[in-house]
């Protein structure tokens, strides 16, 4: 027999090999509809990257609303994936349903502000505490432009990430450590020019490591998720940002906290809920409800250092900007998403909904005896393959293993549970009910007892 993160492989195999036979023959329109868009679509998907899902051939949504979804066959699914974030607050709201098609009926874009980006300027300074706010297309987008910023802010050049950092496809971003020193990362295609050069890469939780990379003062900004999210969820040890925070601001660097995924930790971001102080802000994907849309904020002092760099330029594009950030559609999407979704009330519910799937991930764990653990970040969950959290990128990175996430994704999904494709986040929102999440757990417990 071989074994694997405490399963039987040749087991999780024969499973595998048996779901993607059922999940192939039960979705004849999902089938007929891949193969049409190996046509005229480059890797026969809208986004390469959606291949990535377990399934032998793409899975096509009719419709989807609230925590739930169904196929082209007409299966029907909860979502826990939840355009991983994207529609962390449901699918198609109905505040922002409501708020597009009136928008939709008066314009969609003009390149001119409408009266919500005022309202919207403001609820974004009293909800994240930072009192200036910038707008773009993506999260991705807003990250690429506060280093813009940062760096003509500060005259420095070079930016820091932590290892196995997700900021988008900021091309700054992809370096990694590789035992112990800083590499561009080997999945990156078309790149010219070498990262390291203005890139500087250390582990989270390594404050010694942190101080040595600032120490020169040529670092013009720290670029973090607050808890790192996309290598598997690693949280910051006791006392980690308080001390960091020091250690950046005696640097004379920037902050800049990116909380896309971490928003998941309250109607503040994981900032307001720990007291964290960032320079500048990064929040995309469901700030509008799942239209694409992101903002970025600025403290009063880096503000006034940003409005100087951009009036003592020369003049002509600053590189900053696309011409449909902020339109009208994006803007009444924002407004309701702020006004309406993001709720205390939605958190509270997300919140009890995310404690009682943790501590059942947890018991089913220890019920069948394997080395894993959970981790938990709001109404984030994640089951990971170590007896204990991982501390860093590093060690995150070392108990992937994607052929044992596609067994285990491939079997929820086949009894109509959708799970995130990338390592085994889980989400809830508003919508998901108590029932969705004892259903996954009873799904969970079903496919360790067949794979053990």
């Amino acid at each position: 027999m071989t074994t694997r993160h405490g399963i039987n492989w040749d087991k999780a195999q024969v499973l595998f090999a048996a779901e993607r036979e059922r999940f192939a023959t039960r979705r004849p329109r999902s089938r007929a509809l891949s193969q049409q868009a190996a046509e005229h679509l480059a890797f026969g998907v809208p986004l390469h990257w959606m291949n990535d899902w377990s399934t032998p051939f793409s899975l096509y949504v009719d419709w989807a609303k609230g925590a739930r979804f169904r196929d082209v066959d007409g299966f029907d699914y909860t979502d826990f994936c939840l355009g991983d974030t994207g529609a962390m607050f449901g699918h198609a709201p109905e505040p922002v349903a409501r708020a597009l098609a009136e928008q939709g009926a008066k314009g969609f874009t003009a390149m001119l502000p409408s009266e919500d980006a005022v309202w919207v300027s403001r609820e974004l300074a009293r909800r994240f505490g930072l009192p200036f706010w910038q707008f773009a297309m993506s999260a991705t987008d807003a990250n690429r432009f506060v280093l813009r910023w940062a760096r003509a802010a500060t005259g420095r050049s070079k930016v820091l990430v932590f290892n196995g950092c997700y900021h988008g496809t900021v091309d700054d971003v992809f370096v990694d450590l590789v035992d112990g020193q800083p590499r561009q990362r080997d999945s990156l295609l078309g790149q010219v020019y070498d990262l390291t050069q203005h890139t500087r890469v250390v582990e989270f939780n390594d404050l010694a490591a942190l101080e040595a990379a600032l120490a020169d003062g040529e670092v013009a900004c720290v670029l973090a998720e607050p808890a790192m999210t996309n290598i598997g969820m690693v949280l910051p040890e006791p006392g980690y940002w308080e001390a960091a925070q020091a250690i950046i601001r005696r640097h004379g660097a920037l902050l800049v906290i990116d909380e896309t995924h971490t928003i998941s930790t309250g109607p503040g971001g994981y900032t307001r809920a720990h007291g964290l102080a960032p320079d500048a802000f990064v929040l995309g994907k469901p700030v509008g409800g799942g239209v694409p849309c992101a903002v970025y904020g600025f403290s009063a002092e880096l503000a006034e250092r940003v409005q100087a760099a951009k009036r003592n330029a020369p003049p002509g594009h600053s590189g900053v900007g696309t011409t449909l950030t902020a339109n009208l559609l994006a803007m009444a999407a924002m407004r309701a998403t702020l006004a309406e979704v993001m709720s205390d009330a939605a958190y509270a519910h997300m919140f009890a909904l995310a404690e009682r799937l943790a501590a059942g991930l947890r018991a089913a764990i220890t019920r069948h005896g394997v080395p894993w653990c959970v981790t938990q970040v709001g109404a984030r969950t994640e089951f990971q393959f170590a007896a204990q959290a991982p501390r860093n990128g590093s060690e995150a990175e070392r108990i992937l293993d994607s052929a044992l996430e596609q067994v285990i994704h491939l079997y929820l999904l086949n009894r109509g549970l959708l799970i995130t494709p990338f390592h085994n986040m889980i989400l809830v929102c508003p919508d998901t009910t108590a029932a969705d999440v004892d259903r996954l757990l009873q799904a969970f417990d079903e496919v360790l007892t067949a794979i053990i």
